[in-house]
């Protein structure tokens, strides 16, 4: 089966379930856990309110998804008279691109970087750092923010957002209830078999927590990042701008303070730098290489 543009944004839209569904039945079986370990075997009330608890967070991170963002990069929102320029490139580019103009917003950086954020075309944000807008030129800029437009056509930011706040909320939780094992636990513990269970059990979700949390992030495949270069390269008809921003991108040294592990798959590029290049550091990227994705919009 040929994948379309059109192919990726509805398997986009069923990804943003699979992980909300994934994400509520692993809540689900912690509240069971915790209930039946910690609260003689009240496993059924737990999930019920563990349901509630997800419930509510995946509500709030596909509404507030983006704020929270917003608010971990320490980004203020530009008007247009603060930066006519600006405005100007995303709001030609969005006509091309048939889509409505997001809001602009800036994270005082020197580092060089841009993302997207947003639950849909309609309720979107472009995020750039002061130093990209200052360091890039006019071409190489049109590059990043087709770039990011294609993220939002392709509802690329809806997945985006949620996994960002979901993760975040998976590790907290498994947290909790492994501290509840090794404290909580021990008070329970009037069998000696339940203490041994337990410490199985803590082991495994500790294990499993930030592998989960790394599967849920690579969620955000990197054939996204690829779909997004040849989308923004299709609309500007200048591939090679992107490409020109990306191999600036990619020799900027300046780490970017405001990125975090938590929001870093959001950036047109990796934004933590990392001396450690080798064969794992490799598989838990977020991004393709940037030599590559360089490549490819050199050969369009």
């Amino acid at each position: 089966m040929t994948t379309t543009i059109y192919s990726q944004i509805s398997q986009n839209k069923r990804n943003t379930w699979l992980i909300i569904i994934a994400f509520m039945l692993f809540v689900s079986f912690l509240g069971w856990f915790t209930g039946q370990v910690f609260f003689d075997g009240s496993g059924t009330f737990f999930v019920l309110l563990a349901l509630i608890f997800s419930s509510f967070s995946c509500i709030i991170s596909y509404f507030e998804s983006d704020k929270i963002i917003l608010a971990i990069s320490g980004a203020h929102e530009v008007t247009v008279e603060e930066n006519k320029y600006l405005h100007n490139l995303v709001e030609n580019l969005c006509i091309g691109a048939g889509l409505p103009k997001p809001k602009i917003y800036l994270i005082n950086d020197t580092a060089m970087n841009a993302f997207a954020t947003g639950r849909d075309p309609q309720h979107s944000i472009i995020c750039f750092t002061s130093g990209i807008v200052e360091k890039l030129t006019k071409l190489e800029l049109e590059g990043v923010i087709a770039h990011e437009l294609s993220h939002i056509g392709n509802y690329d930011i809806g997945l985006m957002s949620i996994v960002t706040v979901l993760v975040g909320t998976v590790i907290l939780i498994s947290d909790w209830v492994t501290r509840g094992m090794f404290y909580g636990g021990r008070r329970k513990s009037s069998n000696s078999d339940v203490g041994g269970i337990i410490m199985i059990v803590g082991i495994i979700l500790l294990v499993l927590s930030p592998i989960i949390a790394t599967l849920m992030q690579l969620a955000i495949s990197r054939d996204r990042e690829y779909l997004a270069d040849s989308s923004a390269a299709l609309l500007t008809r200048y591939p090679d701008g992107l490409a020109s921003a990306l191999t600036k991108l990619s020799q900027d040294t300046e780490v970017l303070e405001a990125a975090n592990r938590a929001t870093s798959h959001l950036y047109i590029t990796n934004p933590i730098k990392s001396e450690n290049q080798g064969f794992l550091a490799s598989i838990y990227d977020t991004h393709p290489p940037i030599a590559e994705r360089i490549k490819r919009l050199e050969a369009m």
